[in-house]
């Protein structure tokens, strides 16, 4: 089985960006979007074979996720039930027969750590939510979760230290979920690889591959032992992120 991550930034400026090939190309039986920054109607994307799910911020062009599945879920279900988080468009879960696919756009700390304190709130109420998930079976979740977590993650981490995605609480609340019975799919592969999934759209980041590896695949520890592959697929433009990926054996 094989699922697909993607943030872009925007999906009708993707969609002019060669997002409709990507999709085609990387032929996932889940491709998870985030950042689709749009709401009902303003783009008619469909692909045969896929039922889609999406959820729209009220806010306009703002924040967003959708699903494309090719496997029917049990169930839909749209944000995490707490009204603070449930306005912005971050979360959708299908629950499959043997797992929950939760596709998430955490939220940006951003400049300045404005949003820090709103982010450790999301962060504790998140994971509850996927703890309520995990007591019933296996939960992969994936997205831009706006986090790396290690040194190894991101070109300049020194100068990066208190700077939103790489702030101490950020990466200890990184940590807690990791804890509370969650793996990085991609690390527990590539325990020592450098590979990043974002680059900053200034200072020619992605040309000289100054990135951040803040997209993952996190997979219920009582589940890992599937994993079969993950991958970063950092040749695919389109967006300031590119797609990730999880083969999973069920």
């Amino acid at each position: 089985m094989k699922l697909i991550s993607w943030n872009v930034n925007g999906l009708r400026a993707c969609e002019g960006k060669g997002f409709s090939e990507a999709f085609r190309a990387l032929d996932a039986d889940f491709f998870c979007l985030q950042e689709t920054k749009m709401q009902e109607g303003q783009l008619d994307l469909a692909f045969e074979g896929y039922d889609s799910y999406w959820n729209y911020a009220d806010k306009k062009g703002y924040s967003g996720t959708a699903i494309f599945t090719r496997l029917k879920p049990l169930s839909v279900s749209y944000g995490i039930g707490i009204d603070i988080h449930d306005h912005e468009g971050r979360v959708i879960t299908l629950e499959m027969p043997e797992f929950y696919l939760v596709c998430v756009y955490v939220p940006n700390a951003q400049d300045g750590l404005k949003r820090l304190d709103y982010r450790m709130q999301w962060e504790d109420d998140f994971r509850a939510y996927l703890s309520g998930l995990s007591a019933k079976k296996g939960v992969i979740v994936c997205g831009d979760l706006n986090v790396a977590h290690n040194e190894i993650d991101l070109k300049n981490p020194s100068s990066n230290r208190h700077n939103a995605g790489f702030t101490d609480e950020e990466r200890g609340k990184f940590n807690a979920l990791l804890a509370s019975g969650f793996t990085d799919s991609w690390r527990f592969l590539n325990p020592d690889t450098v590979k990043y999934s974002w680059w900053s759209y200034r200072f020619h980041a992605r040309e000289n591959n100054a990135g951040w590896r803040i997209d993952y695949f996190l997979v219920s520890d009582s589940i890992k032992d599937r994993i079969a592959g993950a991958e970063i697929h950092n040749d695919i433009f389109g967006s300031d992120h590119c797609p990730v990926e999880l083969d999973i054996t069920f």
